[in-house]
Parts: C-alpha cells; sequence; structure tokens
C-alpha cells in the first residue's frame, strides 16, 4: 500500500513557497524604494539648511556631476534654481525656493505612505500564504501518521 496523496500536496506546497518568495522579493524592492525616497527628503533637507545658512557672497562647492566640484561664489540668492520634477526647474527666491523644496518633501511623504500601504498589504498576504502552508503541512503530516497507522494495523492483522 502506498503513502497517496503526498505528490499533489508536495506540487502545492512548493507553488506557495515561490509565492511567498516572490512576494518577499516585491517587499524587498518597496523597502529599497522607500529608502530611496527617504533619502531624497534627507538631501532636500540638506538642501533647505544650506539656503539659510549661505550668504552673498559665501564661497561654494558646485558638483559638476561624477563626483567633480568646482569653488563658485554666491552672486545672488534671489536666483535658486529648484528641480520641479520631471525635468523641469524654477529660477526662485530663498523664501520660494525653500516653499517648493518643503513641498516636495511632503508629496514625497504621500509616496512613502503608498509604498509602505502596498509593502503591508504585502506581507499581509505573504503571512495568510505561510499559515496556508504550515496547515498544509500538518494536514500531510497527519495524512501519512494515519495511513502508517493503518497499514501497522493491518500487519498485527495478518499475524494473527
Amino acid at each position: 500500500m502506498s503513502l497517496g496523496g503526498g505528490g499533489q500536496g508536495q506540487q502545492q506546497l512548493q507553488q506557495i513557497s515561490q509565492e511567498i518568495q516572490a512576494i518577499e522579493g516585491e517587499i524587498e524592492e518597496l523597502e529599497g524604494e522607500i529608502e530611496d525616497l527617504r533619502q531624497e527628503q534627507r538631501d532636500m533637507d540638506d538642501a533647505i539648511e544650506a539656503i539659510g545658512q549661505i550668504e552673498t557672497g559665501s564661497t561654494v562647492q558646485v558638483p559638476l556631476g561624477g563626483g567633480a566640484y568646482v569653488r563658485a561664489e554666491v552672486q545672488d540668492l534671489d536666483e535658486i534654481v529648484v528641480s520641479l520634477g520631471g525635468d523641469y526647474a524654477a529660477e526662485l527666491d530663498e523664501g520660494d525656493a525653500v516653499d517648493a523644496l518643503e513641498d516636495r518633501k511632503d508629496a514625497i511623504d504621500e509616496q512613502i505612505d503608498t509604498v509602505s500601504e502596498e509593502k503591508a498589504d504585502l506581507e499581509a498576504e505573504s503571512q495568510q500564504l505561510e499559515q496556508q502552508a504550515q496547515q498544509m503541512q500538518q494536514q500531510m503530516q497527519q495524512q501519512q501518521m494515519q495511513q502508517m497507522q493503518q497499514m501497522a494495523d493491518e500487519g498485527d492483522d495478518g499475524d494473527q
């Protein structure tokens, strides 16, 4: 007598395991996205702080890209160029530049909330699948134990 039903259960468990792994991969990607957004906010905080500290005539390091910088003298704080997103930028005075950066930080907060909700949904789905897999394993173990007990009982009957 063979232990039936195990193959299909194993296939289902393997499928659930693959789904859990895929979800965990998505969760990691979302965590990376959240960290990138938080870094963007920190960069904006640094820019806001710098705007508050820089004065006309100050010497600053201007990034050229690729890790290269050049020293430059600030001529006028009424002309701060701020990226607005989507390859657009605006020339703003000090107060408006800070306001624009604060607005972008608020928009990023909303993005973080959205991504965090997505992550929470995936975590809940993963947890549900893990519980389902545990229940299936327990059922399979119970079936195997019952089948082994039946085989043992049949063997005992044959000895008499």
